[in-house]
Formats: C-alpha cells, sequence, structure tokens
C-alpha cells in the first residue's frame, strides 16, 4: 500500500483527511507578526480568523519550504512506503517547487524511494477535489504510478470559478493592479476568476453586482460540467454561507442529484481572496484553456 499526501490549501475538513488515512504539510500565516500554522481547523480557529479579517488585518502567507518537504516525506522514505503527493499550484506558490527540490535530496539517500508528486496546478478545493477522486480510485486498488498518471492527465478537467467581494486583498497579492481594485471598489464591479491552464489566478468577467457574480459561477460551472447525472461539486466560501447556499441551491435545481459539498476557505487562500469569496469547483468536460 502506499500514503497518499497534500498540504492544508486543500481546505477540506481534518477529519475527513483524517478519516481517509491522507497525511497533509501545513503553509504558514502570519497575522500581526505572530505566525500561526494553517491545520485545516484541527487547533486553528477560523472563526476567530475571519473576524481578524472583517476587522482590517491583512495577513501574508509563506510556502513550505525544502527542509519542512524533507522532514515530512522523510519517514515514509524510510519506511519503505511508496508516496503520492498531490500539490498546491506551481503558478501561485514556489512550494511544489520545493516539493521537487526535496524529492531530488532524498533520491540521493535513497535512491529506491518512490516518491510521485503531482502538481495540481488548482488551489484550494479544486485541489481538494482532485484528492477525494484520488482517495476513491486509492481505494479502489489503483496502483500508485497509474494514479500519479491519471491526475496528471487529467488535472486541467477540474474547473475552478470564483468571485470576491473585496477587490484589495487581490491587489495585496498582486493578483490584479491598484488601479483595478480602486476604480472595481468604487464602481461595485465584481470579478468573475478562474485557474488558467499554468494554475495562475485570471479575471475572465466583470459583473456590476454581487448576484450576477453568482450567478455567473453556476452559469459556467453547468456549461462544462462533465456528470450531468450525480456529480460531485464542492462550493466553498470565505464567510459569505448565505451566498455559498444561494449558489449551492442554483445548481441543485439543475442538477437535483448533485452531490454537493459546503466548505470553509482556509486561511492560506482567504489571506488573498478576503472575506466574501464564493468559488466553485467541478470536474468538466472539456480542460481548461
Amino acid at each position: 500500500m502506499y500514503q497518499l499526501l497534500t498540504d492544508s490549501t486543500v481546505d477540506l475538513p481534518y477529519q475527513l483527511l483524517q478519516d481517509n488515512d491522507v497525511h497533509f504539510v501545513s503553509m504558514n500565516v502570519t497575522i500581526n507578526n505572530q505566525e500561526y500554522v494553517d491545520d485545516l481547523g484541527h487547533h486553528f480557529n477560523l472563526d476567530q480568523f475571519y473576524q481578524q479579517i472583517g476587522n482590517g488585518v491583512m495577513p501574508s502567507t509563506a510556502q513550505i519550504n525544502i527542509g519542512q518537504f524533507v522532514e515530512f516525506f522523510k519517514p515514509y522514505v524510510q519506511a519503505g512506503t511508496p508516496i503520492l503527493y498531490l500539490g498546491f499550484s506551481s503558478g501561485l506558490s514556489g512550494t511544489f517547487n520545493n516539493a521537487e527540490q526535496a524529492k531530488t535530496m532524498l533520491l540521493q539517500d535513497y535512491p529506491d524511494a518512490e516518491i510521485y508528486l503531482v502538481d495540481s496546478l488548482a488551489a484550494c478545493c479544486g485541489e481538494g477535489l482532485m484528492l477525494l477522486d484520488a482517495i476513491d480510485k486509492r481505494n479502489a486498488g489503483m496502483p500508485i504510478d497509474e494514479l500519479a498518471a491519471w491526475l496528471t492527465a487529467n488535472r486541467l478537467y477540474y474547473h475552478q470559478w470564483f468571485t470576491v467581494d473585496d477587490l484589495n486583498y487581490l491587489y495585496h497579492g498582486g493578483r490584479v493592479s491598484r488601479t483595478s481594485a480602486t476604480v472595481g471598489s468604487l464602481l461595485q464591479i465584481k470579478p468573475v476568476m478562474d485557474v488558467d491552464p499554468q494554475g495562475h489566478l485570471r479575471p475572465v468577467q466583470k459583473v456590476r453586482s454581487r448576484r450576477r457574480s453568482l450567478s455567473a459561477l453556476v452559469k459556467n460551472t453547468l456549461a462544462d460540467c462533465r456528470n450531468q447525472d450525480d456529480p460531485r461539486i464542492i462550493v466553498a466560501t470565505s464567510d459569505a454561507d448565505d451566498a455559498a447556499q444561494t449558489v449551492r441551491d442554483q445548481i441543485l435545481a439543475k442538477l437535483p442529484n448533485a452531490e454537493i459539498i459546503l466548505a470553509n476557505i482556509g486561511p492560506t487562500i482567504t489571506s488573498h481572496t478576503g472575506l466574501g469569496c464564493v468559488a466553485v469547483f467541478s470536474f468538466g468536460k472539456t480542460k481548461r484553456q
């Protein structure tokens, strides 16, 4: 048997990963000069974090470094356990590159180690949805090399649509210009964004109301959802539960048998989106272009 590994940007509940024998390495978030571990809600108080964001706190995040990955991978390597790590998009962080360097270092000392790394080219529950499918395929008996190949071949079919309520956090994260953030805020423009084939955030539409931006998430998801009978879809939010529920209800009106998972966006991603982000993740018919 092999070990599935990931990182905390999957934004799935801690207990879900524990129940499915998936281990993760944590990102760190700095708030008011104090560093916290993003541990998928095991100890980290997400509600308190949302409250701090609401009070104007501007957190920062740090990528997982090479040393952390060496320490994370090493116990499995020493035990002779094959590992498959599904990681945060290389288009958004240097974290995956650090995992690759850690693998290279470990193979120098353990040349027979089986270490598979898959760049999800995804963020938040886009990565999380891939992980849920990986769990299903592992449990069905798919060998580790086949699973790594399947995830790599299919990663661009995972579609990720989102909108934010406050452009200032995207500006501070370097995702939009100061002018776009200022003008957009003044005009109440709500961007509809996705993740491009290289794993970068990409603005796709600009609409003039929250209602329209949420409807765009639903429309774009439904337009390319591969499984029209009982798809698994994740709707995630950073403290905008009513908006997320609205999106869920609109999807269920068209796909009544869909399995829709409501999730919280964790501190790492929320540090760059601010409060009010709503995102929809699904497996599509076509690859992201």
